[in-house]
């Protein structure tokens, strides 16, 4: 049975899932890596997400410690998002993620 993202699971996969499930939350997460971006620099490099989806996404990943807000003093007053130490742990993750991910698209494409 599938646990709402409100509970939490005994699960080490569905605790992992429950972090990076969304549908561009490891998009996010690979353009940060390298370094910090605004709001609106990542909403340039990820055009096909909404601006209320791109900030449900980062409050979420704020709040589950894998991304570190943070706001620069002046005027107009700036945020900047960054991946945090604990985030980081995640980088061999989504390498090994995205090496999949290319194995899948390449066996699709040979079936069709």
């Amino acid at each position: 049975m599938a646990v709402s993202k409100k509970e939490r699971s005994p699960c080490p996969i569905d605790a992992m899932l429950s972090v990076i499930d969304g549908r561009w939350k490891g998009t996010i997460l690979w353009h940060l890596v390298s370094t910090p971006l605004r709001p609106s620099e990542l909403r340039r490099q990820i055009p096909e997400i909404t601006e209320r989806m791109l900030i449900r996404h980062l409050q979420e990943l704020v709040s589950d410690g894998i991304l570190l807000r943070q706001e620069e003093e002046g005027r107009p007053r700036s945020v900047r998002y960054c991946v945090s130490e604990y985030g980081m742990t995640l980088v061999p993750v989504l390498e090994s993620i995205c090496g999949w991910g290319r194995n899948h698209l390449a066996r699709v494409a040979s079936i069709q």
